[in-house]
């Protein structure tokens, strides 16, 4: 049996929220192989609606997929400027929380990336790169059992 305790992302997602006014933040994880290793959204803050729950992401798409994919942290100031509107249809979580300002991490374990964090806002360019940075700097390096495996540099 595992003594270990189990972190809480739902509390940490809650008091990122809080911490830097954010409309919305939540946690894509990697799901098992028989499922395809397709991600879902398993922890949300701030959500609308529950549309997030039916999302079924394969790597590359929409901006968990992205993020998993590439390895690489995203910054979106402004949906409308960096992702045309015919082109929405490929991000299910921008369209279902309204979501117009935002930033993604990806969360490692080990040398893969397991999971993606999304926090944004639901204003344009209400997410600078300062605020992004200061938010990469507060989950620092271990996010749980994952952790924040590349850093941005300035």
């Amino acid at each position: 049996m595992n003594d270990e305790p189990r972190y809480n992302y739902q509390k940490e997602i809650n008091n990122l929220r809080s911490q830097f006014g954010l409309d919305f933040v939540s946690v894509a994880l990697v799901q098992p192989a028989e499922d395809r290793f397709v991600l879902t959204w398993q922890f949300v803050s701030g959500n609308i609606n529950n549309r997030y729950k039916r999302i079924v992401l394969q790597s590359g798409r929409g901006i968990a997929g992205v993020v998993f994919k590439t390895g690489k942290p995203l910054l979106m100031k402004n949906v409308n400027m960096d992702i045309g509107a015919k082109d929405l249809f490929n991000y299910p979580i921008i369209v279902a929380e309204r979501l117009q300002s935002l930033g993604a991490l990806p969360l490692w374990s080990y040398n893969r990336v397991m999971g993606v964090l999304l926090f944004g806002f639901r204003q344009e360019n209400a997410l600078t790169e300062a605020l992004f940075h200061l938010i990469q700097e507060e989950i620092g390096p271990e996010f749980g059992s994952l952790y924040a495996k590349e850093r941005v540099i300035e």
